[in-house]
């Protein structure tokens, strides 16, 4: 069946992962392996992680929420610590095969965010990810509606708006959590662990050269 649309997630596909951010950050303080992940992971869907990408919380509660939660599993982590490790690099391999694949087909993106302004200034990075932003035919940020991802309706929002049948779509995301409800929804899906490696994906899916 031919596709119609390709939906990107944003954080950890068109930008590398804030996972090795974490791992340094960990490793520098002497805190144990894993903890923000852990942290993140656990009860994710109402965690302070969860309430804050949905705006329910402000910066000052996730901070305390956050160190809570982290405590419980072993080791205080404050929130606002966590936040600056969040700002992974453009991948310009991506970003090229995003204006490719928008030359042929629709394109979204479902972004699990955080309140404007919650990791501080980054104006130049900004603009950047702006001139991103506007390849997407339209783009869906959690902290904007108040669901988040893995929420099955975040997805089915998309493919609404975009009036494609989600049989003819293609998800990419870096976690697995999240990959879930669109394959469930009919759309292949494709788990990002490197450019490369989905940009091949990519191309088996669509058809198109991307590279």
């Amino acid at each position: 069946m031919a596709i119609e649309a390709v939906i990107w997630d944003f954080g950890g596909v068109l930008t590398t992962s804030p996972f090795e951010a974490f791992t340094r950050f960990e490793t520098e303080r002497g805190l144990p392996a894993d903890i923000i992940r852990r942290t993140n992971a656990t009860n994710h869907l109402e965690n302070a992680w969860a309430k804050f990408e949905r705006a329910e919380v402000d910066i000052e509660t996730f901070d305390h929420l956050f160190a809570a939660e982290s405590l419980a599993l072993g080791a205080e982590v404050r929130g606002r610590d966590v936040l600056p490790l969040l700002q992974g690099d453009l991948r310009p391999e991506m970003v090229e095969a995003l204006k490719r694949i928008k030359a042929q087909h629709k394109t979204g993106c479902i972004t699990n965010n955080l309140p404007a302004n919650a990791i501080g200034s980054m104006t130049g990075r900004t603009l950047y990810v702006a001139e991103v932003m506007t390849l997407f035919d339209h783009v869906i940020e959690s902290a904007k509606i108040g669901l988040r991802k893995p929420d099955p309706r975040i997805y089915r929002r998309m493919v609404e708006t975009l009036e494609v049948d989600p049989k003819r779509c293609v998800y990419l995301d870096d976690l697995g959590v999240n990959l879930k409800p669109a394959r469930e929804m009919g759309m292949t899906t494709i788990k990002v662990t490197s450019g490369a490696q989905a940009i091949a994906e990519l191309e088996a899916a669509t058809g198109l050269k991307l590279g």
